[in-house]
């Protein structure tokens, strides 16, 4: 477990760092914590450093959202997948939108709420919590 503590939105990038530093192999990543913690914001400063070019936003509504980087060595086109399961009822409906197809690629899988599909997480998935210490501060646990 590492623990990371920010003051300021600024400081995401280097938490970024620290996370890809700790888990360089994480290939999914689940995003723990009460609304308004920074749940979007870290995936959002996590596609920047990766190299996403698309406005990342919280996929609320269409429950994923994927978005491209390009590849370091080849220069070839990566997705990345940014799913928020908050609306989902039960984990057959996570089912029903392909679940299982998005978490076992080798794309990065960016889980907003995923509570409900712990169960179906692979083991190597890296948990990330954060909680709320001040008005700007968070505590950022990578377990």
């Amino acid at each position: 477990m590492k623990e990371i503590i920010i003051h300021s939105p600024e400081a995401l990038p280097e938490a970024v760092k620290m996370l890809l530093n700790y888990a360089p192999q994480a290939r999914v990543i689940a995003f723990y914590g009460e609304i308004g913690a920074g749940k979007t914001a870290f995936i959002q400063a996590l596609c920047r450093h990766l190299g996403v070019k698309e406005e990342v936003a919280s996929p609320t509504f269409s429950i994923v959202n994927e978005y491209e980087y390009m590849g370091v060595i080849k220069g070839d086109a990566h997705p990345v997948f940014h799913m928020d399961l908050y609306r989902l009822k039960n984990i057959e409906e996570a089912l029903q939108i392909g679940i299982e197809d998005y978490l076992y690629t080798e794309a990065y899988c960016l889980i907003e709420w995923p509570e409900l599909i712990e169960a179906l997480l692979p083991e190597d998935a890296v948990r990330i919590k954060l909680e709320i210490i001040g008005d700007s501060s968070r505590k950022i646990l990578i377990l």
